[in-house]
């Protein structure tokens, strides 16, 4: 047996994710099924993406995740099943659910799901519910070694495996650039596209001062002088402040305080932030 995790946008007010939960445990009931989230923002394929890549690589080889965050269910787009660099399996609708582990971790094979053998029995009807009738009865199946990843369906070309457009970090002109991916959710940080190897390249030391500049489109919403710390406690209460996250990145935070919250700030493609070292200002 391996592990069946789960992640959808369905939330937990109604039984959608307990039938997924029944439909995993009907093909086998030692199977140990987990939650990676189900409070994805509604069809937010962006956010799946993230949440994926911020969980996956510490589940261990053979770990089966399950991602439906699906505004095209019951249209043509693909039902897949990945494998990783690093051994798990993804099932998920082929929407761009997939472009962050896709592009940071690697992928070595894909597969479309044959819903003529993998879906769940008597469920041929219904065209709302992929997540209960071939996600989740697909994932349980290869969790509990029902079937092999060779049973999943045809192999299909990794280079079309759908990807969401994605703005890259850059260092240029003594400053870096990126993306404010995703948010820490329950604490209002911001979490950016730009590696802490990228950052360190400006010369800056935990103690020393940043200036960080944050865009939606063409409008600067926000810009000040932040210290770059090693946690919260370096900062006062209410005191903005810049850390590495876990994933090796930049954030931004306010110390017990939501920035996003506080300055109305979003995620996505759109929205830009720019850091470089503080001037130095001398007082005479």
């Amino acid at each position: 047996m391996k592990p069946l995790i789960i992640q959808t946008d369905f939330g937990t007010c109604d039984g959608a994710v307990s039938a997924m939960y029944g439909v995993a445990y009907s093909v086998s009931p030692e199977l140990h099924v987990s939650d990676l989230t189900h409070e994805i923002p509604q069809y937010n394929i962006w956010e799946a993406s993230y949440r994926l890549i911020q969980t996956l690589a510490y589940w261990p080889e053979g770990s089966v995740f399950v991602s439906v965050v699906d505004p095209g269910v019951g249209s043509n787009r693909r039902s897949i099943v990945v494998k990783t660099v690093t051994g798990q399996y993804i099932i998920t609708p082929d929407n761009g659910t997939l472009t962050h582990v896709k592009r940071m971790c690697g992928l070595t094979a894909a597969r479309v799901i044959d819903e003529q053998i993998n879906r769940l029995p008597n469920s041929g009807e219904s065209y709302t519910f992929h997540g209960r009738d071939i996600y989740a009865y697909t994932g349980a199946r290869l969790a509990s070694g029902v079937i092999e990843f060779e049973g999943v369906g045809p192999e299909v070309d990794l280079e079309n495996v759908v990807e969401l457009p994605v703005v890259e970090a850059i260092l240029e002109n003594d400053a870096v650039s990126g993306t404010i991916d995703v948010l820490d959710v329950r604490f209002g940080s911001l979490w950016t596209n730009i590696s802490r190897e990228m950052f360190l390249k400006l010369g800056v030391k935990h103690g020393g001062r940043v200036e960080i500049t944050i865009e939606n489109d063409t409008r600067a919403l926000y810009k000040n002088i932040l210290t770059f710390v090693k946690s919260f406690a370096d900062v006062n209460v209410g005191e903005p402040m810049m850390y590495v996250n876990s994933l090796d990145c930049l954030a931004v935070a306010i110390n017990q305080g939501s920035f996003a919250k506080a300055y109305n700030i979003g995620t996505g493609t759109s929205w830009r932030i720019t850091i470089r070292k503080a001037p130095r200002v001398v007082y005479e």
